[in-house]
């Protein structure tokens, strides 16, 4: 190697490096939380106690290709929300009160 390519490939590494930290702190845990939130929305089922982006709670009464309908008070109120608009499954320990 002539000292042309020491300093090019010296120039270039740092760089690389960067990019590789970049994927292992930033891109990669986004994939994977892309996928749990994927994972739930598929696992869905009637009955079940969830939290909605906008903070509402409820829990699911009917489950349809894109949405579902949330019963979400005393008075059995419903309403329709899109899948992607769930946040989180409460979990059993914390399921609401009837």
């Amino acid at each position: 190697m002539d000292a042309n390519t020491t300093s090019m490939l010296a120039t270039f590494v740092p760089i690389i490096i960067l990019f590789a930290v970049m994927y292992f702190l930033m891109i990669r845990p986004q994939k994977k939380k892309e996928a749990q939130i994927k994972d739930m929305i598929a696992n869905l089922k009637v009955g079940d106690n969830v939290i909605t982006i906008g903070g509402i709670m409820g829990k699911i009464v009917i489950i349809k290709d894109d949405y579902v309908c949330l019963e979400t008070s005393g008075e059995k109120s419903r309403i329709d929300i899109m899948k992607w608009g769930i946040n989180s499954v409460v979990k059993k320990t914390e399921d609401l009160k009837d």
